[in-house]
């Protein structure tokens, strides 16, 4: 059993893993931004050595695209890496 060019043809642009990644990734963000933008006290916070007094959102804001840009700099990397699954003897 051979597939045909047209089986493929006809897949949905959304069924790619690419969409499959991005609808999760757009849930937890909006969620997690609501979360941020609701906390609007100030707060201090210790930055090492120095006490930096600022909006609780901004520093929830900085956390998360900490956490953004490292989750997107190990998924780039783990894309590059070869799979190890094959062998060279």
């Amino acid at each position: 059993m051979t597939r045909t060019t047209k089986d493929t043809d006809h897949r949905a642009h959304s069924s790619g893993p690419g969409a499959r990644r991005l609808v999760p990734f757009a849930v937890i963000t909006a969620i997690a931004l609501v979360f941020i933008f609701e906390n609007r006290s100030h707060v201090q916070i210790r930055l090492l050595i120095p006490l930096v007094t600022m909006p609780l959102w901004g520093a929830l804001l900085i956390a998360w695209a900490l956490g953004v840009l490292a989750s997107f700099v190990t998924v780039r990397r783990r894309s590059n890496r070869p799979s190890g699954r094959t062998r060279q003897r």
